[in-house]
């Protein structure tokens, strides 16, 4: 494992940090030049076991080293009593499983046969990259009210997941929506296949 030191912890960097098992992602980086003492980087780091982030201020004289992350291509199954179940891309008999905290709001906009790239590390399954946009049928929409639609408003639907999301009032029950994984946000809306 390359060692880091504590200004390498670059936004996307996923490392160890001192005897901390746990592998964390940097997603808020600063560096500070402090103007009596030494300089520090400001952090937001996630920690990927758990899913949780935090601040965190590294300093010169800490030990950090890069992790060692795996990735590898499976298919979406099912979710089931708070686990989503997935199998390799081309060996559905290797099957695992991630849990809602694990997934976080992700989860929320796979279907069965979504492929995702999965992260390992020390045999252990991380985290999930949804591809970054998907497709999902409008289960229930309100009818859009006459006369509201001048404003450009927007009404709240449901997905063919159970996800809830806020889009345009011309979008109907039946229509296919495209998504933005990375901000849950309604992009357009698309042709049935």
């Amino acid at each position: 494992m390359a060692k880091l030191e504590y200004n390498e912890l670059k936004v996307g960097t996923i490392f160890l940090k001192n005897d901390d098992p746990s592998p964390y992602q940097v997603m808020e980086y600063a560096f500070i030049r402090m103007q009596q003492g030494k300089p520090v980087t400001q952090l937001k780091i996630k920690n990927l076991l758990n899913g949780k982030t935090q601040d965190y201020t590294a300093h010169q004289n800490e030990n950090f080293r890069e992790a060692e992350i795996e990735s590898l291509e499976a298919d979406f199954i099912y979710h089931n009593r708070g686990e989503y179940w997935f199998h390799e891309v081309g060996k559905p008999q290797n099957r695992f499983f991630l849990t809602d905290e694990v997934l976080g709001n992700s989860g929320q906009f796979l279907k069965p046969k979504t492929q995702v790239t999965v992260f390992k590390f020390e045999d252990k399954f991380i985290s999930v990259k949804l591809p970054a946009k998907v497709d999902l049928e409008v289960t229930e929409a309100p009818p859009a009210i006459k006369g509201n639609t001048a404003q450009g408003g927007t009404k709240t639907v449901t997905l063919e997941t159970g996800a809830k999301l806020n889009v345009p009032l011309f979008i109907n029950e039946g229509d296919v929506i495209r998504i933005n994984t990375q901000t849950g946000e309604y992009t357009e809306r698309t042709e049935k296949n």
